[in-house]
């Protein structure tokens, strides 16, 4: 009964949940990341160099990071379809804002805000889906949610460079088209979520009385064994310890999803000058198609084999070995590939990490913790971007700064191997009892 049981509920959360949820990640995605399509014309029009381009996309982090916790939180307090919502709506008036900017202030400050109205929403997320999905299916329900990040890459950054091609339709840039454009999905979306997306399983009509009996009591036996659980406060979870080295893997692999995600379509377009913007845009998707392949594929295997910190640890050395080695290589097909790899490696962790935070995390705690650790991460995006700007400007090259990302990547995968360790939980002869019995 139990096992039939198990089989219908995760199908359902698997259909009910999943493709939504995937989807809001895709547009928040989508509207964080379009300005390094928009770049190709906006950064002449606004009269910005790279560092100032830098700046603006930094903007974005510092109001991100002051509101991330306070925003989750609050979540936990409201419920999550009414707050998800709120998020996805504001972030939707400010995205397609930005269409009206004229001078870099301007782009500053509506970059500000997008942050302040987008705070929450990726933590809000991953701690949802830990309040739905057991720790058997967890890094695989993370990998599809992740695929929405990929997709906005593989599929936004085409159609937002074919969107820049409606330049001077009705006299407008086609920066300012792409910018309206991708800002009005985000407030549709916004109002479905709160049609679509209940709170917790007993507020999900389309479970029965049985699955959400079956699914509570097993996301309750988790729970009890995580090493920062119900019993701490959200202030003393982010004083602890593994708290922290999560924060640490996090903010070090951000190196790469924020610094070469957000640079990516200037770093080709530096070293193929005679191509269109269409055509970077497209060779900027391709890695993210790689990482969408390499989330799935290493999120299942690693719930298949029940191991963590390998899955979570070595992919991130990987990545950071081939993005050095792409700097060396004198064949831009060769580099590009390299790149292509660092991309896709880089992303595979994903999954794994955001399973091994919430296998270890429950509670209050835990919502505040995961806004915390990726806050912490955002501070890449706060500093990198004007620091890749700037050594561009100064070098006329983006090597030395990949260099840093390439650098910061291992490191991060050393930390990830020890804090992917499993935790050393005393089972009681009670709780042994109580475990057989379900």
């Amino acid at each position: 009964m139990n096992i039939d049981l198990c089989s219908t509920t995760l199908k359902k959360l698997n259909a009910k949940i999943i493709p939504f949820i995937i989807i809001c990640y895709f547009v928040a995605n989508l509207d964080k990341t379009n300005i390094s399509v928009a770049a190709l014309q906006m950064n002449a029009d606004l009269g910005l160099s790279a560092s100032m381009y830098g700046l603006g996309v930094g903007m974005f982090y510092i109001s991100y990071i002051i509101f991330e916790i306070p925003s989750n939180v609050i979540m936990t307090r409201v419920g999550a379809r009414i707050w998800i919502a709120r998020i996805m709506i504001t972030w939707g008036i400010v995205s397609a804002g930005m269409s009206l900017v004229h001078t870099p202030t301007q782009l500053y400050v509506m970059r500000f805000l997008l942050g302040m109205a987008e705070a929450g929403f990726t933590p809000g997320i991953i701690y949802y889906i830990s309040c739905w999905f057991p720790k058997s299916n967890r890094a695989r329900a993370m990998s599809f949610f992740y695929m929405g990040s990929v997709l906005a890459s593989v599929i936004g950054l085409p159609i937002s460079g074919s969107i820049l091609n409606m330049h001077g339709i009705a006299d407008i840039a086609g920066w300012r088209w792409l910018f309206a454009m991708e800002g009005i999905p985000a407030i549709i979306l916004g109002c479905l979520v709160l049609l679509r997306l209940p709170d917790t399983p007993n507020h999900a009509t389309w479970l029965s009385a049985d699955e959400k009996k079956w699914l509570n009591t097993r996301l309750q036996q988790e729970n009890s064994d995580v090493e920062v659980g119900k019993h701490h406060s959200w202030a003393s979870a982010l004083r602890n310890k593994v708290v922290l080295m999560l924060s640490l893997v996090w903010f070090l692999q951000a190196f790469c999803s924020i610094g070469i995600t957000l640079f990516l379509p200037l770093i080709i377009k530096s070293v193929a000058t005679e191509q269109s913007n269409f055509v970077i845009s497209v060779l900027s998707a391709i890695p993210f198609a790689f990482a969408a392949i390499f989330m799935y594929v290493n999120g299942r295997h690693s719930d298949l084999t029940k191991e963590r910190s390998l899955h979570l640890g070595v992919p991130l050395i990987i990545s950071g070995l081939l993005l050095a080695a792409s700097i060396y290589t004198s064949n831009l097909f060769v580099a590009y590939i390299m790149l292509v790899l660092t991309v896709g490696f880089n992303f595979a962790l994903t999954p794994i990490f955001w399973a091994v935070t919430t296998e270890k995390l429950a509670g209050v705690a835990a919502a505040a913790s995961i806004a915390f650790i990726n806050a912490i991460a955002n501070f890449a995006g706060l500093g990198l971007p004007p620091l890749l700007g700037k050594i561009k400007d100064v070098t006329g090259s983006f090597h030395y700064g990949l260099l840093i990302i390439a650098t910061a990547l291992v490191i991060g995968g050393i930390v990830g191997i020890y804090v992917g360790r499993p935790a050393k939980v005393i089972v009681t002869k009670s709780s042994a009892s109580s475990l057989s019995q379900h």
